[in-house]
């Protein structure tokens, strides 16, 4: 009886890594660090996997590319992206960079743009998924393509089902609280989505509860109306909530975004920022130097997030594949 020769695929499972990091390692990619490429290459060594050089330009191919996928609201231009977003992007572009990779970047909104395939075509050796969660139908498309077998890293994402890193949410929520109440505050609230998918909003208002229940304050907690983006809800948040709670003293706002919008609603309303209203955001994005009074904020390790985002793409050894945190600190500027 003629015994099967191994494969690629029985080296990937030998080494618990995906096929395509077995090809890159076997072929010398610069992507692959030192101790993967010596777990593959045991592998190879203790299955007699030996590869076939006639067939060598077709599986051990790499482009030496790395696909990112930036999830969009269906019909919105590409310049109101959350710059975040955009800010993410670089990071991720730099650290592919410095892996003598190139970065293929593909802006996706609904069936008619989905795609998921760029490693299974070979146009890419890994990829990784960022954009917002507001978009249910992109992200149930990923979860189905993850389940086929489409592998990918994601920034975020609105369930437990996908390979994912996130800043370290929680903990910004605590460090908000602490400063506030370290100013003397003493009534604030939290405004964010309640049923959005994107859980790092639920981390967000948790560390913040938590941390003020140990001061024995109680936040409110208000969601945001419906509206075109986020800085839109921001300013509708401000007003209900102040005809609502009048005495509302500080504010922690769930995204930057958000709380620019808030920001303007304060303002619309005469609440002088900080004097009457402390103000804190979260995700530290540029636009938040430009508003008067520049905006107080928890902002995430980005070079870092980009760095672990491709090291967790590739493989690395030493990155979980799922649930890694990146650091945040507490940008003090003049809104708190």
């Amino acid at each position: 009886m003629k015994t099967l020769r191994p494969t690629s695929f029985d080296v990937a499972e030998r080494a618990g890594v995906s096929q395509s990091t077995v090809s890159r390692a076997l072929r010398g990619s610069p992507g692959v660090n030192a101790e993967t490429r010596a777990r593959v290459a045991t592998a190879a060594s203790d299955l007699g996997y030996v590869v076939d050089r006639h067939a060598s330009s077709l599986r051990l191919k790499s482009s030496e590319t790395l696909a990112l996928v930036t999830i969009c609201r269906p019909g919105e231009d590409r310049s109101a992206i959350n710059p975040f977003y955009f800010a993410l992007l670089g990071s991720i572009a730099a650290a592919t960079s410095a892996r003598g990779f190139n970065l293929l970047v593909s802006f996706q909104e609904s069936e008619a743009n989905f795609r998921a395939d760029f490693v299974a075509s070979g146009l890419a050796d890994a990829m990784i998924v960022i954009g917002t969660t507001s978009n249910r139908a992109a992200w149930d498309y990923f979860a189905k393509a993850q389940t086929a077998g489409f592998d990918f890293v994601c920034w975020g994402s609105p369930g437990g089902a996908f390979h994912w890193m996130r800043s370290d949410n929680e903990v910004g929520g605590r460090i908000a609280a602490e400063h506030l109440v370290a100013a003397g505050r003493s009534r604030p609230v939290f405004i964010g989505p309640f049923r959005s998918p994107q859980r790092q909003f639920d981390e967000r208002r948790d560390g913040f509860a938590a941390a003020l229940a140990a001061h024995g304050i109680a936040p409110v907690v208000v969601e945001p109306p419906a509206a075109a983006d986020r800085h839109a809800q921001g300013v509708a948040a401000a007003r209900d909530l102040l005809a609502a709670h009048p005495d509302v003293d500080a504010i922690f706002a769930a995204s930057d975004m958000l709380a620019l919008g808030v920001l303007q609603g304060l303002k619309d309303a005469g609440r002088r920022v900080p004097d009457d209203v402390a103000l804190i955001g979260f995700d530290g994005i540029r636009a938040g130097t430009l508003a008067d009074p520049a905006l107080t904020t928890l902002e995430p390790d980005l070079d870092a997030a980009g760095e672990a985002l491709v090291a967790m793409a590739l493989e690395d050894a030493g990155y979980s594949r799922s649930g890694t945190r990146i650091p945040v600190q507490l940008i003090l500027r003049g809104s708190a």
